[in-house]
């Protein structure tokens, strides 16, 4: 990244200005986060003055874009760190943005859903086929000792129709064993 931030907003104003998504509601997140979590960039006299609602949006943005950049490097960057907490869409649409891009240079990867859950790498069937075997298990458990429940071998029989050959044989093998 060879042009420093305040450059950067330099060149992305002009977008920034025009761009519609940055609507009323937005820039109010954008002058929020800056005061809140950074008073030292923008204070409580100037965040009031930049969310007056008498003033249009775009004059606003603005006005706020200058003084931004009249503040130095450290408040170019927590805006842009502001936008992409915010306005996901509108930060990588930017022109820097798009020409660091395109231009090749590495940027940090996008972890996949799989990278991040390790566990959510098999699929559902896998889920409802451990999910029915602890189910049966259970059943045999509970089951297993009490002789007084008629039926029950008769309905783990049927309930073997639908799993694998080997649970089939043990369930099979449990329900002859009981009668």
């Amino acid at each position: 990244m060879g042009e420093s931030f305040h450059e950067q907003l330099r060149i992305d104003s002009r977008f920034l200005k025009s761009d519609r998504r940055l609507d009323t509601e937005l820039v109010d997140k954008l002058i929020l986060q800056l005061n809140r979590i950074y008073p030292q960039i923008l204070t409580d006299k100037e965040a009031s003055k930049f969310r007056d609602l008498d003033v249009p949006t775009c004059i606003r943005l603005a006005e706020l874009l200058s003084h931004l950049q009249d503040k130095g490097e450290e408040a170019c960057r927590e805006f842009y760190r502001a936008v992409h907490l915010h306005a996901e869409d509108v930060y990588f649409s930017l022109p820097t943005r798009l020409r660091l891009r395109e231009s090749g240079e590495p940027i940090a990867p996008i972890p996949s859903p799989k990278e991040r859950y390790v566990m959510n790498d098999h699929s559902p069937y896998f889920f409802l086929s451990c999910f029915s075997l602890a189910v049966g298990a259970a059943l045999l458990y509970y089951y297993g000792e009490s002789k007084q429940v008629s039926g029950s071998s008769s309905a783990l029989g049927l309930a073997a129709m639908g799993l694998s050959r080997k649970v089939q044989d043990v369930l099979i093998w449990y329900t002859e064993d009981g009668k």
